[in-house]
């Protein structure tokens, strides 16, 4: 990889939203992870009212993320898929896993919440490594 690959970037954007669709499920970790955040039903259905919106910033954020991501794997010099799920892997474990406890340690949030959150950005980051690699 030695420049952005915006066509790259939109499908590691694409592919993080589906897993994000897939991961949070109720039939995956979604009723799991709404019992630990504490919602109550009519929570829910507010949320349910600010879902085009949510789903539209979450793209954006998506986006941002896989664009620094392949700047990430240029400098890195990723060249083959090892690199990418070793870059997914670092990136997450140096930005994500320690920001998130974070939410354990001063949020009061649970451990069962954090592992659902944390392994969603584990396989989101080297899935979208390597789909910049695979796309470069």
């Amino acid at each position: 990889m030695f420049e952005v690959n915006f066509l790259a970037v939109a499908i590691a954007g694409v592919a993080n939203m589906v897993l994000g669709f897939i991961w949070y499920a109720p039939k995956v970790f979604g009723d799991t992870w709404i019992r630990s955040m504490n919602l109550t039903p009519d929570q829910m259905e507010a949320g349910k009212k600010k879902m085009p919106m949510m789903a539209i910033a979450g793209f954006i954020a998506a986006l941002i993320m896989a664009y620094v991501l392949n700047h990430f794997a240029i400098a890195w010099g990723v060249v083959d898929w090892i690199g990418a799920v070793e870059l997914g892997f670092w990136t997450w474990l140096g930005f994500v896993a320690v920001v998130l406890l974070g939410t354990v340690l001063w949020e009061g949030k649970s451990i069962k919440m954090y592992a659902i959150n944390a392994g969603y950005w584990l396989i989101a980051l080297i899935m979208m490594a390597l789909v910049l690699f695979w796309m470069s």
